[in-house]
């Protein structure tokens, strides 16, 4: 999905673009001990798994009285059928009744391609060139009876679908889809959690072997590069592999500001990939050579933010609640106040899952309960601008039994875990 952080993936930020990394196989053969790999990863998500979550939205609709639900090319539309598509100018819709099997809405010479990719049993009605695909959409909500009634939209549809669809049947109301959603994708299964976990591995892994490779003299868009190649052989399906050095590690997105690795410099570094659709998503500061005092405090305190945030993270909470408890914190030290700097800038954290931004966050105005199976960053920083930030990230679930982490904390700025 775009975002900011994906235009700046792989980047370094927006320091270095599309930077090549001279040499950097040649120092991680000469200075890293290539430890061992994440190993095989799990199997993708089943069409069994997808049928499931097909019941579980179908229940979810049937509560608040809504007859169809339209989801548009992107991560809900994989999340649910498998189906692998695009945004353009020509709807493709997944179009999910209250009960009984899927429609998908596509234009006549895709049909071949959706009936190859798509994952669970579903009628395939086309439009061409010189028709509207909405009132094929609308043919379809005719037929299950839901012409008359609320029409959920998923919430990351484009406003032209919105419109269309509710030109198409004016007769229906048109609802947020979010809400029934958000209650299938918010709340992870034993599977999914297994492919995050070797997401994560897979950015830990490629991670130590940066780590062992960088020398002062390398650009943040040669950091990134090695960051990006490591995790392709380590099977990761690259994200984002952001760099920010020096200075530039106190704008949480980078400065234009060229940047180059230095002894004693500040090395901030967030990254993550895909397996299997699921994302990782983690941040590490790191100093070569010794740190300085300063640093040294700055980071220790981000990290007790971190502790704190696990504390705080327990079933039945309300997310703003982490938030607000390391804010608490870091204001007692005379950080801040709130999100201003020298201070934490921005959001605790943010789901994550398919997308490396889900619902909900971690901010203090949020009021959704944390409940099992939800799956969070936990990624405070304190920045100083004009002078150097630290970020820590590592994601966690959330458990009956508390939150479970996919990778330890950092031990401390010269040390990745």
């Amino acid at each position: 999905m775009f975002s900011r952080r994906n235009v700046l993936a792989g980047t370094g930020g927006l320091a270095a673009l599309s930077l090549a990394a001279p040499g950097s196989s040649f120092a991680l053969n000469q200075k890293a001990s290539r430890p061992t790999g994440p190993g095989t990863p799990p199997p993708p998500i089943s069409r069994e798994e997808r049928l499931a979550r097909l019941a579980k939205l179908q229940a979810e609709m049937k509560a608040r009285g809504v007859g169809m639900m339209v989801i548009e090319p992107g991560a809900s539309m994989v999340y649910f059928s498998g189906l692998r598509w695009w945004r353009s100018e020509r709807p493709t819709l997944l179009l999910v009744p209250a009960e009984g099997r899927p429609g998908i809405v596509t234009p006549y010479f895709e049909e071949p391609s959706i009936q190859e990719t798509v994952g669970v049993p579903a009628e395939v009605r086309t439009w061409h060139e010189n028709e509207d695909p909405f009132a094929v959409a609308a043919s379809f909500a005719k037929d299950w009876k839901a012409a008359g009634g609320k029409i959920g939209i998923e919430e990351t549809a484009r406003f032209f679908v919105a419109d269309g669809i509710a030109k198409a049947l004016p007769g229906a109301e048109t609802v947020p889809g979010a809400p029934m959603v958000r209650a299938c994708r918010m709340i992870k299964t034993p599977a999914e959690l297994a492919l995050m976990q070797h997401a994560t591995d897979v950015t830990m892994a490629a991670y130590r072997d940066v780590f062992a490779a960088i020398a002062p003299g390398m650009t943040s868009g040669e950091v990134s590069a090695l960051m990006s190649e490591r995790t392709r052989a380590y099977g990761g399906d690259v994200q984002f592999s952001m760099v920010l050095l020096n200075e530039a590690s106190a704008y949480p997105h980078g400065t234009s500001a060229p940047q180059e690795v230095r002894e004693g410099g500040i090395v901030l570094m967030d990254c993550g990939c895909a397996v299997h659709d699921y994302e990782s998503d983690v941040s590490r500061t790191f100093v070569l050579g010794e740190p300085t005092k300063k640093q040294r405090e700055v980071f220790a305190t981000v990290k007790r933010g971190q502790e704190i945030a696990l504390e705080e993270a327990q079933v039945g909470v309300e997310a703003g609640a982490v938030d607000r408890a390391v804010r608490r914190y870091y204001e007692s030290l005379g950080w801040g106040p709130a999100y201003r700097t020298p201070g934490l800038s921005h959001r605790l954290g943010h789901g994550i899952g398919m997308e490396g931004h889900e619902p909900i966050n971690l901010v203090e105005s949020e009021t959704t309960k944390l409940a099992p199976g939800m799956c969070f960053s936990n990624e405070p920083g304190l920045y100083t601008f004009g002078e150097f930030g630290v970020r820590l990230e590592d994601c966690f679930t959330v458990t009956e039994d508390g939150p479970k982490l996919f990778s330890g904390l950092q031990a401390s700025l010269t040390a990745l875990a």
